[in-house]
């Protein structure tokens, strides 16, 4: 056996740094040791610290809008985000789990900025759809009443969908509401009308505190559904400030599903969690893509006839079409099982989602109500 059998093979030569993933060198404050700890700097981050070395020395505009790229990843991680949110199903969190993440903008920043845009555009084309004519008055000359805009069908029922799309089954429990304040029937409580000093509403093993506070309730409830009657826009601008909250607080419990349904799977809670970050964030997206897609429709065919308003209808088709096959997909590519497997958990995770759902946004539209 000759030496040349015997050397081993030669390692092939790392490659330089990627652009994409380090630090400009037009921010770089190009010191030879680190300012923090003096370590000698082998490169823009100093291995002993952390501490990047970059230059904040510099004209305030600058330095601002480098801060929006850093916050809303507005560069190439941005773009680099959206191939696979929108068409690569898990992939994003199959590349997470697998290290690769420095080259996508961070989970839980991409569900803040997503949602973020999503319920700002949200609450701007729901409170549209309803307008206040405060210049008239009622029969009787007391308060407003409804424009000819708002009190149109039409308009009424775009608004009630432009609800139902943020969240599925608000837009019922409005309606609920509706019939309600227009109801003369009054509670009865153990066969008696309810009274709050001699016949309130007493819930059993609570403290005194919250059946006071749900009889008061009650009693004002009347008076809020009359607000709300003569100007919708009340509750709507209400829900939309307690729907980002309800959406958040939802995320771990989303995780805690996928957790109970891969219990076996051998994977920690954070796992199923950045799966919720990534999929809540894509249904965010593609509403928003819907939404701005039927405002430019409306805005270039007000009759809502027309070339325009029909491809917005066969996208905004297959984006519906797309959500539940993207969440099935993305369930096969993270946890890598089988498809009789997957897909007998996807109808069950499902099932799961949309109870929790439902309960999320009745919670919501009942905060709503209290906060008005």
């Amino acid at each position: 056996m000759t030496d040349e059998n015997l050397q081993k093979p030669v390692p092939p030569r790392p490659e330089g740094p990627r652009k994409s993933l380090t630090i400009p060198q037009k921010r770089l404050a190009g010191s030879t040791q680190c300012l923090n700890c003096g370590t000698a700097l082998e490169g823009p981050f100093c291995y002993y610290c952390g501490q990047p070395d970059k230059n904040f020395m510099r004209f305030f505009p600058v330095l601002l809008r480098e801060f929006m790229e850093d916050f809303l990843e507005l560069d190439s991680r941005f773009t680099r985000t959206m191939k696979p949110l929108l068409f690569l199903p898990g992939k994003l969190t199959r590349d997470y789990l697998d290290g690769k993440r420095f080259r996508y903008t961070p989970p839980l920043r991409l569900y803040i900025f997503s949602s973020m845009v999503f319920f700002i555009l949200a609450a701007m084309l729901a409170g549209d759809a309803i307008t206040i004519d405060v210049s008239g008055l009622a029969d009787n000359g007391i308060g407003p009443v409804l424009s000819t805009d708002a009190a149109d069908p039409e308009k009424l029922e775009k608004n009630r969908q432009a609800l139902d799309q943020v969240d599925p089954g608000l837009a019922k429990e409005l309606d609920l509401a509706n019939e309600a304040v227009g109801d003369d029937d009054v509670i009865n409580i153990n066969g008696e009308p309810w009274n709050k000093e001699t016949n309130p509403v007493i819930i059993p093993l609570v403290p005194d505190f919250v059946n006071n506070w749900v009889n008061d309730e009650i009693e004002e409830s009347p008076q809020k559904g009359k607000e709300i009657e003569a100007n919708p826009n009340l509750i709507i601008d209400k829900v939309f400030d307690v729907l980002p909250v309800t959406m958040f607080v939802l995320l771990p419990l989303a995780a805690l599903v996928f957790k109970f349904w891969y219990l076996f799977a051998r994977k920690y809670y954070i796992e199923h969690l950045i799966l919720a970050l990534h999929n809540h964030s894509f249904v965010f997206v593609v509403f928003l893509l819907s939404m701005l897609s039927d405002s430019v429709a409306g805005w270039l065919e007000p009759s809502e006839t027309g070339p325009v308003t029909t491809a917005v209808s066969w996208i905004s088709t297959a984006i519906l079409a797309w959500i539940p096959v993207y969440f099935l997909l993305s369930l096969k590519r993270v946890y890598r099982q089988g498809w009789t497997m997957t897909l007998a958990k996807f109808f069950i995770i499902s099932l799961s989602y949309l109870i929790l759902l439902t309960l999320t946004a009745s919670f919501a539209a009942l905060v709503s109500f209290v906060l008005l």
